[in-house]
């Protein structure tokens, strides 16, 4: 992921039987709005913003927030495309989700390391 996610792994802790969408927003430390975003990318690869929306049912300004957030954690790709007459639009293409998966994977496992370092480094004096 190129920007460290901001974790919200507390909120994460406190559910006894999380749904994919919510380890997700969790882990990445993005909103659901987002990881709906993503999911929905998912099948709809090469997507503008526009057409993004459409298929979202969410305003044009909400989607591109959502896709910044997602290109900024390494979920998202954006491309740009050269029209025909003149000019360019940006598409968007979600990472296959088992990279998505790995990536959360990872985020927990060095989560974890780090928990079980302050238990062990912990030393009552």
């Amino acid at each position: 992921m190129d920007e460290r996610p901001r974790h919200r792994l507390g909120e994460l802790m406190e559910e006894s039987d999380p749904s994919f969408e919510t380890v997700m927003s969790c882990v990445f430390g993005i909103e659901e709005h987002e990881t709906r975003t993503y999911l929905v990318l998912l099948g709809y690869p090469g997507s503008t913003i526009e057409e993004l929306a459409a298929v979202l049912e969410r305003d044009r300004s909400t989607v591109n927030r959502s896709l910044a957030t997602l290109c900024d954690r390494g979920l998202v790709q954006r491309d740009r495309r050269l029209l025909d007459g003149g000019g360019y639009v940006y598409q968007y293409t979600a990472i296959a989700l088992p990279e998505a998966k790995e990536a959360l994977h990872e985020a927990l496992d060095a989560w974890t390391a780090t928990v079980h370092d302050v238990i062990d480094e912990f030393d009552e004096e």
